[in-house]
């Protein structure tokens, strides 16, 4: 169990005595229990940029080893969680903890548990690729691990074959690979990644996909994209934000389901009608698409086997059928425009 240190201050110093207020409230509700295999907890966040509200009231909380696909459309306030997350940002109020410690109270500490990849990917770009490795390396203390992190690093992210390079001279793609280097050097327990896959061509997004997923076993990983299909392929769960408040947190598989359904979609080789279909052992719902029918049951129910019982019992032959998956870009677009 991650244990979380209150940090003591000085009475007369009037912000962090509101600080501790706000923390010992918060001590007082935290279920230790319940959030013992958490890698990242966050607690009621709000960011304030003057009367601008970025982020409204968010909590969520996210396991050891989990892939997390953060999603939402432009201006929805996923990069400023991000940054709240890696210590780049204060919260306006609420609470965030990395592996137990406070991202406010304890964030030397925050620091050296998570890797960092910010949208921007800022690097020295006179620097050679060893050359920066290395100092960045220096600034985590790896020491004696130095040389052996800095090689590994480098064979791990497909860099060899460009080392004799400076960055300012590399691809986006390999700009990227130095990007997730660095992030990956100290070898943290949280890597939060903003668009790390952004401007490059589909080779070098294979390359990168794999190398997240690779990773993605053995760390917990927060992915901010907005290519719906790197999700399906990376994540296991999808936390949307709209507009600064927490619109869905769900399993890959709910969202690719209607409103928590299960579809097939079914052909007949003659017609039937609506008030028939509904007759279907547990159908929902009955809707009319091209030249068949849409039918929707409860989430984790399979109708097809009673759909076949049922075709024979009415004299009426199947041509086509079929599981319907929703993607996620259709549920991303439902859950982001339900509030206007």
């Amino acid at each position: 169990m991650y244990l979380i240190a209150k940090k003591r201050c000085c009475p007369s110093d009037k912000c962090q005595s509101k600080r501790m207020l706000e923390e010992s409230s918060y001590f007082c509700s935290f279920n230790y229990q319940t959030y013992a295999n958490m890698s990242v907890v966050v607690n009621q966040i709000s960011k304030l940029y003057g009367q601008q509200k970025a982020l409204n009231n968010v909590s969520l909380s996210i396991k050891a080893g989990e892939i997390v696909g953060l999603l939402g459309p432009n201006g929805a306030g996923k990069s400023t969680l991000m940054k709240i997350l890696s210590c780049y940002l204060p919260p306006t109020s609420g609470t965030a903890h990395i592996m137990g410690y406070d991202v406010q109270l304890q964030s030397v500490e925050v620091r050296k548990l998570i890797g960092y990849l910010p949208e921007s990917n800022p690097l020295y770009q006179d620097m050679y690729i060893r050359e920066y490795l290395d100092f960045v390396a220096d600034l985590h203390l790896l020491g004696n691990k130095k040389s052996s992190r800095v090689d590994e690093m480098i064979q791990l992210t497909g860099l060899e074959a460009e080392l004799g390079k400076k960055i300012r001279m590399l691809s986006k793609g390999y700009k990227q690979r130095v990007g997730l280097a660095q992030a990956l050097l100290h070898d943290p327990q949280v890597l939060i990644l903003d668009e790390p896959t952004s401007g490059l061509d589909p080779n070098q997004l294979v390359d990168i996909r794999s190398l997240i997923k690779n990773v993605g076993e053995n760390k917990t990983v927060i992915l901010s994209t907005h290519i719906m299909q790197e999700v399906e392929a990376l994540c296991s769960r999808v936390i949307i934000i709209n507009k600064g408040e927490l619109a869905a947190d769900n399993s890959i598989q709910h969202l690719q389901s209607a409103e928590g359904q299960e579809q097939v979609y079914v052909e007949f080789d003659q017609p039937v009608t609506l008030a028939l279909l509904k007759t279907v052992p547990d159908v929902l719902q009955v809707i009319k698409d091209r030249d068949g029918w849409i039918l929707c049951s409860k989430e984790g129910k399979d109708i097809r086997q009673q759909l076949n019982k049922w075709a024979a019992t009415h004299e009426v032959t199947i041509l086509s059928l079929s599981k319907k998956k929703v993607g996620i870009e259709e549920s991303f677009h439902r859950l982001t425009q339900m509030k206007s």
